[in-house]
């Protein structure tokens, strides 16, 4: 990250920590000419404030947009500013399609007469293979190397092609699999805080900064690490340079006071913060947490807080940089130069938080007891769904009321039981919110030597899962002799991956599975994960609950939903006797007193000493070679998209829609897993049948996110979530619609393919919070490749927004009070647009909608192009293609 040239308010000095001298950009140069007021602006905004300096160059950053932030006001006028990132941070499912579209450009560029090794990462991207480990053998002790051993047989081309780009590409990084999860190892490893670059004979430091492939990228936030989740295509672009065009945000301050109370756990605390910031509102904000409440809140603690702003709808979920900081950073062995340049450099920047520290000025606030937050889960499909756990038995029984109490006898493995709706068949410690905090995995490993110790087991149909988001997590359950009654408790390690979370929670016992089938069961898992949508995490689950790792364990003892584990018994002691939660449940200072025994910095020096290195199957894998990829056209995995095809040199004029039909008709909160590919690929669909087609067993399948490398597979299973509701085929669930006019039912991607073939444009139509959920490049890609070219929608999701113009898709939205209902909209009419051909930022564009008996509404919509540099995608067919032609 270079200094720019130009700086108009003369704030490049000289920092010296020990012998090194770092250059900077003194925020405080600002103050003396009288330009800002640094203890008025919430620290998020004076890191970004530092970054529009640093980058100030005339094209993205002007002056004037560094007066504007510097003097910035809450609920003053909005303003588009450019940012860009430190680095990027890549998860294998979006970034093997990031890895292909580098691959791909470098095959645009060379046809088209450039040189491909000008196709490169321009800031550091570091990659984490996290996601592809699935819960195939679980409960017993060789579960772990079973997993990874089907992985890499599974994943084997996709790995290969990953290595390939590691050897090919500069400034490109991968941890290879079974190591962690990103967000976790981003925490505990790859997160500067502080970064020091060297420029010619010096070197520069500037705050830490990140966009990630994932929206839990957020969780670094409690680092005072500013960043955020983007989709695939936006991070491409950050990679190849592109500043991330951005409208300054409100900034909504949380002030957190007091202390959790005793059985009061982190996880309890970010469930009742989502549920009050939902209640709130701040899709689109940055919240920023201060108050006296953050000193007794460790780093891993924070971290919770911080990856669930995609939860609770924020861009960023920030904490600043203070004592606890630094302490994290010693603790968790970076080097001692290091820390000592995140504290000056923080000290001198007005980047660091004391209990004096004045509050900042916000946009809004909103404040926190922490002994006010009692024992939570959140469900049965919506982490801001909180529910007391003292009332999570009556929360269930509404979630059955009017299906069969059907009762089944079921036999599994030996075991014979009377098997009902309200089961709790998955029971998984997953996902780095909570896996990353050792407070939250002791408490479990705690509980889990009392149930032990007291006689319990788990019940037979629960199917139990241990997947830590780094290898730290197992030695200090080793070191604290606990890792035994996890395994007693079938708790055992299955991989390190985010496994259940985004639904790779691997099949559910035969027996168990069809029962659930054939009754029509409402069958429930509980995860200490951060999603819970319906048909994520497996799709014979309809009740999903995201509670602490401590409540994970209890209610694989409980076994079922319908129980009240504040006055009911866990189950029956060896001695004959009831076992209550409460007498199991470990104080605080057993779990303190275990946490100072047992977690170490040796540990986390030993584990990302060899972060980079692999396993036995990763370092014998044989690695293609060269500056382009050789494409194999037998690989299901890895194929070259068609996003350059034909591609002009200059950009075709924009035109308006015209002749377009709907291919779905959907309503509010449809998630990014409805669009996207997610989950197991069933043999019937149309994914399915190219898969046998092209050879491939359907014991081979793998999942959707696996094979994000093969745009055939994905576009096939966009809009083919088994819950997805499609209103143009009443009556139906999963990816169905009719063929207008002729009102044929047919898969969603077969109709996709005869609009195509007659030459017919696509829309989609749809309600609130268009696109909420995980940021997915998919559920851009998909649309644009079955030949979508516009949403009408009431609201979007910000990532997914963004994501549809990244792919040349025209996000439009309804204006306020009207939507497809008041309109009268079925879905049959025929639509066209008047003004997108010259559209600009936020343009009220005229919509008519024709309906077969030829009548014709006309309504007005607001393209939701948001700022300049977006219609500049717009109008070269998206940001990729813009590149492209910036190279060139």
């Amino acid at each position: 990250m270079a200094i720019s040239a130009g700086n108009s308010f003369r704030t490049r000095d000289r920092l010296s920590v020990g012998a090194q001298s770092f250059e900077i950009h003194r925020l405080e140069a600002l103050e003396k000419q009288g330009v800002s007021n640094l203890a008025t602006l919430p620290f998020s905004l004076r890191i970004l404030l530092e970054n529009l300096l640093r980058c100030e160059d005339g094209r993205f950053v002007h002056a004037a947009d560094i007066q504007f932030l510097a003097q910035w006001k809450p609920n003053g006028p909005e303003k588009e500013i450019a940012f860009m990132p430190a680095r990027v941070l890549l998860q294998d499912f979006t970034g093997v399609p990031a890895v292909v579209d580098f691959a791909t450009m470098r095959e645009a560029i060379a046809r088209m007469g450039g040189s491909p090794k000008r196709i490169n990462p321009l800031f550091p991207a570091e990659l984490v293979i996290d996601h592809s480990v699935q819960v195939d053998h679980f409960g017993g002790a060789n579960s772990f190397g079973l997993n990874a051993e089907l992985e890499f047989q599974r994943n084997v081309e996709r790995y290969a092609f990953l290595r390939w780009g590691q050897t090919a590409f500069q400034n490109f990084k991968v941890v290879p699999p079974d190591t962690g999860i990103c967000h976790q190892v981003n925490l505990e490893y790859l997160a500067r805080v502080v970064c020091a670059t060297p420029s010619g004979n010096k070197f520069e430091a500037y705050p830490d900064s990140v966009v990630g492939t994932d929206s839990h990228t957020t969780m670094v936030n409690a680092l005072g690490v500013f960043g955020w989740g983007v989709g695939g295509i936006e991070a491409e672009a950050a990679m190849l340079g592109q500043p991330s065009s951005m409208l300054i945000p409100a900034v909504v301050g949380f002030r957190l006071h007091g202390r959790l109370r005793e059985g009061a756990t982190a996880t309890d605390l970010v469930l009742t913060v989502t549920e009050m910031l939902r209640k709130k509102g701040v899709v689109g904000k940055f919240v920023e947490f201060y108050g006296s409440g953050l000193s007794s809140l460790s780093v891993p603690d924070r971290a919770v807080i911080a990856n669930m702003a995609p939860e609770y709808g924020a861009t960023m979920g920030f904490f600043p940089v203070d004592a606890e900081t630094l302490a994290y950073l010693h603790f968790t062995a970076r080097s001692h130069e290091q820390v000592a340049l995140v504290e000056a450099y923080c000290k001198e920047q007005f980047l660091f938080r004391t209990d004096q520290t004045p509050d900042p000025a916000f946009s809004d606030t909103l404040e926190l007891d922490l002994g006010s937050v009692e024992p939570t889960v959140a469900g049965p499909k919506r982490p801001q769904d909180r529910v007391p756990l003292r009332q999570a038995k009556s929360s269930f029984t509404k979630v059955v009321e009017g299906t069969p109490d059907k009762h089944v006898q079921v036999r599994n493995n030996g075991d014979s039981f009377d098997f009902s709706s309200g089961a709790v068949v998955i029971a998984a410690i997953t996902s780095c919110t909570n896996t990353s905090n050792p407070s939250l995995m002791l408490g479990a490993a705690l509980l889990a030597k009392k149930a032990v110790e007291r006689g319990l087991q788990i019940k037979p149909w629960v199917k139990t899962s241990l997947a830590p988001g780094s290898k730290v997590v197992t030695d200090y359950l080793l070191a604290a002799n606990l890792t035994q009654y996890l395994d007693k408790l079938k708790f055992n390690l299955v991989g390190y991956g985010c496994t259940t979370c985004i639904g790779n929670s691997g099949p559910l016992p035969e027996a168990i599975g069809a029962a659930i089938k054939e009754n029509n069961l409402v069958a429930v898992a509980v995860l200490s994960g951060n999603r819970n949508f319906e048909g994520r995490i497996h799709p014979l689950v309809r009740a999903n609950y995201l509670a602490s790792p401590p409540l994970v364990v209890a209610y694989a003892l409980a076994g079922r939903m319908d129980v009240d584990l504040t006055t009911e018994p866990l189950g029956t002691g060896s001695d004959g006797k009831p076992v209550f939660l409460r007498e199991i449940w470990p104080t605080p200072q057993e779990i303190e007193s275990t946490v100072r025994a047992s977690v170490t910095s040796e540990q986390y020096r030993k584990e990302y000493a060899a972060v980079y290195e692999g396993d036995a199957h990763w370092k014998s894998m044989k690695v293609p070679l060269g500056d382009i990829y050789q494409w194999d056209p037998k690989s299901t995995y890895i194929k070259m998209p068609p996003y350059f095809e034909n591609m002009p040199k200059t950009p075709p004029a924009l035109a308006d829609i015209s002749g377009a039909r709907v291919l779905a008709v959907l309503g509010d909160s449809v998630t990014t897993d409805h669009i996207s590919p997610a989950g197991s690929i069933a043999v019937d669909s149309p994914a399915g049948k190219y898969l046998i087609a092209n050879g491939v067993k359907p014991h081979d399948f793998n999942s959707y996110g696996a094979r994000r490398g093969n745009h055939e597979v994905m576009m096939r299973g966009t809009f083919a979530n088994i819950r997805l509701r499609n209103m143009l085929a009443p009556g139906t669930e999963g990816a169905w619609t009719l063929h207008l006019p002729d009102g044929e039912k047919m898969y969603i991607y077969d109709a996709a393919v005869k609009y195509r073939e007659e030459g017919v444009p696509l829309i989609v139509i749809a309600g609130k919070e268009y696109g909420s959920g995980s940021s997915r490049d998919w559920a851009a890609k998909g649309p644009r490749l079955q030949g979508i070219r516009a949403v009408i929608a009431e609201s979007y999701e910000r990532i997914h927004r963004s994501n549809l113009v990244g792919m040349g898709i025209l996000p439009l939205e309804f204006k306020p009070g009207e939507n497809r209902e008041t309109l009268g909209l079925t879905g049959h009419e025929i639509f066209e647009t008047e003004g997108v051909a010259s559209v600009s930022p936020k343009k009220t564009i005229t919509v008519r909608a024709k309906s077969p008996d030829g009548s014709v509404k006309t309504f007005s919509a607001t393209a939701r192009i948001d700022t300049p540099e977006e219609i500049s995608y717009y109008q070269h067919g998206g940001i990729l293609q813009y590149v492209l032609r910036q190279m060139l």
